[in-house]
């Protein structure tokens, strides 16, 4: 069988996740020495028609692990894309020396990855950030799922068990239970039912009125903001700043003349005003710029 990637089919615009699981599975698995022969094209000469037959003779194997953890309710197809990156970075660090075949070192990065995507999705905000809690979560999910328990309350001899078993106290359990019962409560509430916005953490979380520090900085900043177009004003020549005070720094209600209307006024062209005007306004912001 040639190895040459330019003969595997892609899976383009298969349209549902059941036929690009089929063309998937309908890849040719690799021999031993098929691998390492590619592996070491890609290793030594950086090949990626190798590093792309390398991938898509595996895409079943990330189908078969992101299988295992739909009972996550998310979508199978984006536990297959996360774990395909997985299977993407296994394969640019395979090494073909080490006497170990890809789908074995690969199994771990293609977990890896769908760790990371379930822990980023399954909550709204993380449930386990630290590399034991990782493990703790999955661990318990798995051996509650395999034991077919509904969901309840653990108890005390329940948790010291699960406890003994992953080598964590009993503390660490019941805080990671904890996590999954509690669910996501929406900030803003939800649906168009008035009183439940009314009662919603948005509602009563937040003040509405700027901390003295802020009032202090916003004081500050319109301070120096004055004094800086003023003093920007003051170094321009009095017919650029009479047009850019025209232009620019109008009251409200009045309208800003046009370059016709300068034009008009001081006996020039409007290109002429637009020129003064561009000059002015490059000078003005190199000084305030370096305030």
């Amino acid at each position: 069988m040639t190895t040459n990637a330019l003969s595997f089919p892609m899976p383009n615009a298969l349209g549902s996740i059941d036929q690009y699981i089929s063309a998937a599975n309908r890849f040719p698995m690799l021999t031993e020495e098929q691998e390492l022969s590619l592996a070491r094209r890609l290793k030594q000469n950086n090949d990626l028609e190798a590093a792309r037959a390398l991938v898509l003779s595996h895409l079943r194997l990330v189908v078969s692990i992101a299988r295992n953890y739909l009972g996550y309710g998310l979508p199978h197809a984006d536990l297959i894309q996360e774990g395909n990156v997985g299977l993407m970075k296994a394969v640019k660090r395979f090494d073909p020396d080490r006497g170990v075949r890809l789908v074995s070192f690969a199994m771990h990065w293609i977990k890896a990855e769908i760790h990371e995507y379930i822990l980023r999705n399954w909550r709204l905000v993380k449930i386990a950030t630290t590399k034991a809690q990782r493990k703790l979560f999955f661990n318990l999910r798995s051996m509650r799922s395999q034991n077919g328990e509904a969901p309840h309350n653990l108890t005390q001899d329940e948790a010291s068990d699960i406890a003994q078993k992953l080598g964590v106290k009993t503390e660490e359990v019941f805080e990671m239970e904890s996590r999954f019962a509690g669910g996501d409560v929406s900030l803003e509430g939800s649906g168009d039912d008035e009183d439940e916005h009314r009662i919603a953490p948005l509602a009563w979380l937040a003040d509405s009125a700027p901390e003295p520090s802020e009032e202090l900085a916003t004081a500050q900043h319109e301070r120096l903001q004055d004094e800086g177009l003023r003093n920007a004003l003051a170094s321009l020549d009095e017919r650029s700043r009479a047009i850019v005070q025209r232009r620019w720094l109008i009251e409200d209600g009045e309208l800003a003349a046009t370059l016709h209307e300068l034009a008009a006024e001081y006996g020039v062209s409007a290109e002429r005003i637009r020129q003064i005007e561009v000059k002015a306004m490059q000078k003005m912001r190199g000084l305030l710029s370096a305030n």
